[in-house]
């Protein structure tokens, strides 16, 4: 019984040990790798106006005192759209070489190709650089849909249409990759905008955007306009995609005011989100369904990701109050398309859906809401005749991810100096002269929990837990195994354990 016992915990042991030593969050960058035909006659100046009540003052800077930033010079400062990215042009380098770089607040690493590659024209040569300098230190981040390689190194870059002056910067110089540059993109790195936990290898690397605010002088603060809402099947030219706003937020690329939501935690941009709504449609899930493990804004995702009970329920839901009957599960699933003739609207198939996030004042709420025109997105046409539609909302084993199915309905502002995300209507989340998103506040949040946010414990006191667990599964494994062998003298087999698969622990695209 004794023996028997002993055996069971060793097995449990191993089980666990091998568990924790392999098992690793993975990290999809989740960019549509085809091209969104793009119409040039889209409408995006008419915006029907809607009278707001903020809960806080909103920045309202046209330009930073000091002269350092002049907003007005980044309007239009991004291109691209929700399937390819969007991305700012940067200098890098002495002389400087442009490149285009990808706009990810999920991430904390500033990184661009550095070796040649078949899905991009074009690179960061080191050796051409006066002021490169390699710190001799190697970065790898792997992702589920791809991974790339390289070392880290400082060197000087300038934005053309951003904050004046050059910054001496972390750079990850990618030497080989698998699975992360898609075609049909035309950016050549990734520019990073959370905070220092998520740096890789480790939180001594400086992100990119606290060496600006440090090095300049500007504000802890930046914002992000993404223009790729409602745009439709018809060309496939690069457009102006929206703004990054280095400094403040810039008043004409919004309408009515800036509503806040506290950051819960500063490594992603994590946010308490109280409820959803499809229609007129109250989920009714416990708050933190939602919030499980965390709910997080990043522009580097495409689509809504939702935790997985969520998902079924949203989907449910939008069934329900569907105007179509005998609906494919394929097209929510992701796995397949729907079409409409061309001319009909497919739209108006649709309820809204709306996300409640809890306000600076943590006894309200506020609510922001997309029109299918947002998260039924237009993917391709079919010989002239036919537009077909994606699900912009996907499930998720990793927490909810507010990514640019809502972002390209508003002006989100970064206040990190505060500690908040401000939520407004974005001026061209516009089509046809129909505004795409809508907010509205405040709600009481009395029908909550106090705290949504409570999931599964966070960097660093998981990496902490799971070592000493690590330890002493290890430790028991070792107990076991020197049971075994002992008696028949056979040979130990010793291995090291690695956790080089966890480079970038939690990022989830």
């Amino acid at each position: 019984m004794a023996y028997s016992t002993f055996v069971s915990f060793g097995a449990f042991a191993l089980s666990l040990y091998f568990g924790v030593s392999y098992c690793y969050f993975s990290i999809p960058l989740k960019i549509y790798p085809g091209k969104y035909n793009v119409s040039s006659d889209v409408n995006l100046t008419s915006l029907r106006r809607v009278a707001l009540k903020s809960d806080g003052s909103g920045l309202s800077l046209a330009s930073d005192p000091t002269g350092t930033v002049n907003f007005l010079d980044m309007v239009n400062n991004l291109q691209g759209d929700s399937g390819r990215g969007y991305y700012i042009e940067m200098s890098i380098g002495t002389p400087g070489q442009k490149l285009n770089i990808l706009v990810d607040t999920g991430s904390s690493n500033f990184a661009v190709a550095a070796a040649p590659h078949q899905f991009i024209t074009h690179y960061f040569n080191t050796a051409l650089s006066s002021t490169y300098h390699s710190t001799g230190r190697t970065v790898a981040v792997r992702y589920t849909q791809g991974n790339w390689e390289g070392e880290l190194g400082m060197d000087s870059v300038s934005i053309p249409r951003g904050p004046n002056g050059t910054i001496n910067i972390n750079i990850a110089a990618i030497l080989s990759s698998d699975g992360f540059f898609l075609p049909g993109i035309n950016w050549q790195g990734i520019l990073g905008l959370a905070y220092p936990v998520l740096a890789r290898p480790d939180s001594s690397v400086e992100p990119f955007f606290n060496s600006v605010v440090r090095q300049l002088g500007i504000p802890d603060v930046f914002s992000l306009q993404m223009c790729g809402a409602g745009l439709s099947a018809g060309s496939e030219t690069d457009t102006t995609g929206g703004s990054l706003i280095m400094g403040g937020a810039e008043p004409s690329l919004y309408r009515g005011s800036v509503w806040y939501t506290p950051i819960i935690e500063e490594w992603y941009y994590q946010v308490e989100v109280l409820k959803l709504e499809v229609g007129d449609q109250n989920l009714n899930l416990d708050c933190r369904e939602y919030n499980m493990d965390k709910a997080i804004v990043d522009s580097g995702t495409t689509l809504l990701r939702l935790p997985v009970n969520v998902f079924n329920a949203l989907v449910e839901a939008i069934i329900r109050s569907s105007l179509i009957e005998e609906f494919s599960s394929g097209f929510w699933e992701g796995t397949k398309l729907a079409c409409w003739m061309k001319g009909e609207n497919p739209w108006r198939f649709f309820p809204k859906l709306s996300i409640y996030l809890r306000a600076t004042n943590t006894s309200e709420s506020f609510r922001v809401t997309i029109l299918p025109q947002l998260y039924i997105q237009p993917i391709m046409d079919v010989d002239g005749t036919l537009d077909c539609f994606r699900f912009g909302v996907s499930s998720s084993t990793n927490g909810m991810v507010i990514g640019a199915t809502v972002m390209e309905g508003f002006y989100v502002v970064f206040d990190r100096t505060q500690r908040r995300l401000g939520f407004a209507l974005s001026s061209c989340a516009v089509s046809d002269g129909v505004a795409l998103s809508e907010i509205e506040g405040p709600f009481s949040a009395a029908d909550v929990a106090a705290d949504c946010s409570g999931g599964p414990l966070k960097e660093p006191l998981v990496w902490m837990i799971s070592y000493a667990l690590m330890a002493v599964c290890a430790l028991a494994l070792l107990i076991l195994l020197l049971m075994l062998i002992l008696p028949c003298r056979c040979g130990n087999r010793n291995g090291e354990i690695t956790d080089e698969s966890s480079l970038v622990r939690h990022r989830i695209k």
